[in-house]
């Protein structure tokens, strides 16, 4: 059995079909895969202060949905599916539109993971400027109309797969 859990959502989605192929090739019989589910990667991102570069929350590149998993694990037999926990977390193009504007200054800065473009680590901005704070609160305003319109979703979905 192979246990992936927490690791494809990081992967560069130019090389993510090509290491759940690997995983489909080394796994014996069972494939176990945990991932983030239907996340809003749009939702807490963050600016790098040193080369101005916009990065995904937690350095999460890839978003997943049961389709997305099956098709990334063929031919494998999907044997079971397993959801866990619960959020309304979203955003949509306007607040992200306006969070970039403002410089993301609420994201996920206390996240472990480096800029995915320059690779030095995240720092949240010391400053804001009043420019910065009205964007961001209405992008934040925006994201808190929206979340109590739209459903409770899963965070993770734990899949296994079974050589057939």
């Amino acid at each position: 059995m192979v246990l992936c859990c927490e690791v494809l959502e990081h992967i560069a989605p130019k090389l993510l079909s090509k290491a759940c192929k690997e995983l489909v090739r080394v796994s014996k019989r069972f494939l176990v895969i945990g991932v983030p589910y239907k996340q809003d990667i749009h939702l807490g991102r963050t600016t790098c202060l040193s080369c101005k570069g916009i990065n995904p929350p937690w350095g999460h590149l890839n978003s997943f949905d049961e389709k997305k998993l099956r098709e990334l694990f063929k031919p494998l037999a999907l044997r079971s599916t397993s959801f866990v926990g619960g959020e309304k977390a979203r955003t949509n193009a306007i607040s992200t539109y306006l969070m970039d504007l403002a410089g993301n200054p609420w994201g996920t800065y206390n996240q472990e993971e480096p800029c995915v473009h320059c690779g030095k680590k995240l720092f949240q901005p010391s400053d804001i400027h009043l420019f910065q704070k009205m964007c961001s609160k209405i992008a934040l305003t925006l994201n808190s109309i929206e979340g109590h319109l739209v459903p409770s979703h899963p965070i993770w979905v734990h899949t296994v797969f079974e050589k057939v």
